[in-house]
């Protein structure tokens, strides 16, 4: 049997992103009713979510669903309505980080805290907008995490699928919190440390945004503890390649595609493995100019500049790619020794293309 062209599994994948956004926006509606249903006030923080919501990859419900695929799942709604679930787990993932990192922007719109903090300037309350901004994304949150355990149990996968795919779902959340956790204690820290910035890489990003949704779906379907070892050894490094990306466009990225003010990452003072491997590459003046500028919240574009020289200057931004590329030659590997069909193995192959090869 021959794989599929690229052609056709880029329009089954443009196909199932379509379908999750569909899902995504009928369970929020039906939360709206409810919502709304207790005050029309609710309405402007409902307005917030479904704003966030219209955008993104959908990779992780995408990969989710690959996993059950993986394992011999047949196409089927309930595994759809099921890896539609972790949207809202990325949802308060992305609220949550954006208050966490005083981020004004997300996905090429105030973030929520913002948009929130200016409704309450805008109608003239009492206080301060950005406590109230902050607070109520905060809510907003953990509205998100709350739906995404829902729509997983009312998807419609049988109970002991569901029994199968919830330990890993559950634990999958404790990590994302744990490297959220990580990751703001990094930064007071103030270290330039390679192997804590890959811990944090791992459980903010990497195990949530691919290892765990491949083996939430694979469990579904029933895989046995073999398979779900290896899609965990592919998973891993993907996921941490996709973070290792994240991180060039953090400070290279093109501000019309990610979303976000070119050179936040440094404005943040984000102890990325980038920031760790410029540093220890560094002569003094260089870490001098990394000292002063980096976290900086006033920090302007001839500074921005000025990091970005020593980031490329030190080999930290090539390193960075060699590192994508080796994690991605693991992945490659591990793909081909994969017990799956061959349409499973061509899309898998497309989505690490996908996660990994975004502009920089």
């Amino acid at each position: 049997m021959t794989s599929p062209p690229a052609l056709d599994i880029d329009v089954a994948l443009r196909q199932f992103r379509t379908d999750v956004a569909d899902i995504v926006s009928d369970f929020l509606r039906d939360q709206i009713d409810l919502m709304t249903g207790i005050s029309a006030d609710l309405l402007p923080l409902l307005d917030t979510l479904a704003d966030l919501l219209e955008g993104g990859k959908r990779l992780r419900p995408t990969f989710a669903y690959w996993g059950w695929r993986a394992a011999g799942g047949q196409p089927d709604p309930a595994i759809l309505r099921a890896a539609s679930s972790l949207e809202f787990l990325q949802a308060c993932a992305l609220i949550h980080d954006d208050v966490m990192d005083g981020s004004d922007t997300r996905r090429g719109k105030p973030a929520a805290h913002r948009r929130l903090a200016s409704m309450h300037r805008s109608h003239g309350y009492l206080g301060s907008p950005e406590d109230f901004g902050v607070g109520s994304a905060i809510l907003l949150g953990d509205l998100c995490l709350s739906w995404s355990d829902e729509l997983l149990r009312s998807s419609g996968l049988s109970e002991t699928a569901l029994a199968a795919a919830k330990p890993i779902y559950d634990e999958m959340r404790t990590e994302l919190m744990a490297g959220q956790y990580l990751d703001l204690l990094e930064q007071v820290r103030g270290r330039y440390d390679l192997d804590s910035a890959l811990t944090v890489a791992r459980y903010k990003s990497a195990k949530y945004t691919i290892e765990r949704p491949l083996q939430i779906g694979a469990a579904a379907a029933g895989a046995d503890a073999h398979l779900l070892r290896q899609l965990s050894d592919f998973g891993i490094p993907l996921g941490e390649a996709f973070q290792l990306r994240d991180d060039l466009l953090g400070v290279f990225g093109d501000p019309s595609e990610t979303g976000k003010p070119a050179g936040d990452d440094l404005r943040e003072g984000k102890r990325t493995a980038l920031v760790a491997i410029a540093w220890a590459n560094a002569h003094p003046v260089q870490q001098d100019l990394m000292r002063r500028h980096l976290g900086d919240p006033a920090i302007t574009p001839a500074m921005v500049e000025q990091l970005r020289g020593v980031i490329t200057e030190t080999g930290a931004r090539a390193q960075v790619e060699h590192m994508i590329d080796e994690r991605l030659a693991v992945c490659e590997q591990i793909l081909t020794q994969m017990p799956i069909d061959d349409l499973t193995r061509t899309a898998l192959r497309r989505l690490t293309i996908l996660a990994t090869k975004r502009s920089a």
